[in-house]
């Protein structure tokens, strides 16, 4: 059980973090407060194209503020739930993002805990032989990208009212994303990758100095034993503080 949940927390980590590193110029702090529904500067009808799609939903995230973030950092509360269980093992996270460099560490002892760094080349994994791919080619960060050259946006079934479009960059890496209609916002969105499928569920976002975080959300990871389940709550988060390089080093 230990050996599922420490993989099966490794892999969800990188949808999480791929979930929040997008908010990577003044300093804020916000605790968790009420949900933020911006609507969206793009009208989405029956006939938007995948790509007015993709454009209404970074209006909705903050657009350029969105864009223009430079670090992050996340405090808070998650609950585990290995396959078939429906008995929740608690614990806590934070999670520190500047650019592409991440660090994240999940404490949910005696079960659970683990750390996982990418300083922008080299990525470290407490949990041996599994590595951290790059967050910035999966989840939210694509948002910021889906108009530059190399990167496609294609169109995918909705999903019930969610209007649904996809984005890939130029090495295959994809998510496909699941907007509300009327707002914009991304719901949800699902990264395929090496052969498991991470789906981000947001219940709660705030507007934070006008970006969006979600300050509530759920992941779920399918794997042959079973979905891995866990739901995330921040109640400290910090946008645009320096950020040393320290933070990132390599454990000897």
């Amino acid at each position: 059980m230990r050996k599922i949940l420490s993989l099966s927390l490794t892999l969800i980590s990188m949808a999480f973090v791929a979930a929040a590193s997008a908010y990577a110029q003044t300093e804020t702090t916000a605790k968790a407060g009420n949900v933020a529904t911006p609507a969206a500067a793009v009208a989405i009808t029956s006939s938007s194209t995948p790509t007015d799609l993709a454009r209404a939903a970074l209006v909705a995230q903050g657009g350029d503020k969105f864009k223009n973030v430079k670090s992050m950092v996340l405090r808070g509360s998650v609950d585990l739930y290995a396959p078939n269980s429906t008995q929740s093992i608690p614990g806590g996270f934070i999670i520190v993002l500047a650019g592409d460099k991440v660090r994240m560490e999940i404490d949910a002892r005696p079960a659970v805990s683990f750390k996982t760094i990418y300083d922008g080349q080299r990525s470290y994994s407490s949990l041996p032989g599994v590595d951290f791919p790059p967050a910035s080619k999966f989840g939210l960060p694509l948002l910021g990208k889906f108009d530059q050259a190399g990167y496609v946006v294609a169109a995918i079934p909705d999903e019930k009212k969610l209007r649904g479009f996809s984005i890939a960059d130029g090495e295959g890496n994809i998510t496909n994303f699941y907007i509300e209609p009327t707002t914009g916002r991304v719901v949800k969105f699902i990264i395929p990758y090496n052969g498991y499928k991470f789906g981000t569920e947001n219940k709660k976002l705030k507007d934070v100095d006008g970006v969006m975080i979600p300050f509530e959300f759920t992941q779920r990871l399918e794997m042959p034993q079973g979905a891995f389940f866990a739901e995330f709550k921040v109640k400290d988060a910090k946008l645009n503080q320096p950020i040393g390089d320290d933070v990132f080093a390599m454990p000897n």
